[in-house]
């Protein structure tokens, strides 16, 4: 490749146009790209022992409810479901599902109710 492009005489720009930060300014000659940290190479780094026992942070999973309200998922599809079925209970995301749901026996429907915890005796 580099011997065609000496043979055509091309000259490449050092600088794109197109780019915001050049890689030649981002990283100088023998710097190399920050790499990520793992989880247990960030635990001994951060001295969490120092910090509050109520404050949340990565070492302790107690953190305050969540203010927004959870979302609602289809019973079947496992996609966000904006309808409900008054009759059986059950949340569903499109008209095909909601044609599968009525046409369920009730056991599988008090199945389905029961993997939501939501299991309710349907009349």
């Amino acid at each position: 490749m580099e011997q065609e492009v000496l043979e055509a005489e091309l000259v490449l720009p050092t600088y794109m146009k197109f780019k915001k930060i050049q890689v030649y300014e981002k990283y100088p000659k023998g710097q190399t790209k920050a790499r990520w940290k793992h989880l247990k190479q960030i635990i001994p780094a951060e001295n969490y022992q120092n910090y509050p026992p109520h404050e949340p942070n990565y070492v302790n999973i107690e953190s305050p409810p969540s203010m927004h309200p959870c979302k609602r998922i289809c019973d079947i599809t496992g996609f966000e479901a904006p309808y409900f079925d008054p009759r059986t209970k059950l949340r569903y995301a499109n008209t095909e599902v909601f044609k599968l749901i009525r046409s369920l026996p009730n056991d599988y429907v008090q199945r389905y109710l029961a993997l939501r915890n939501a299991a309710i005796v349907l009349r």
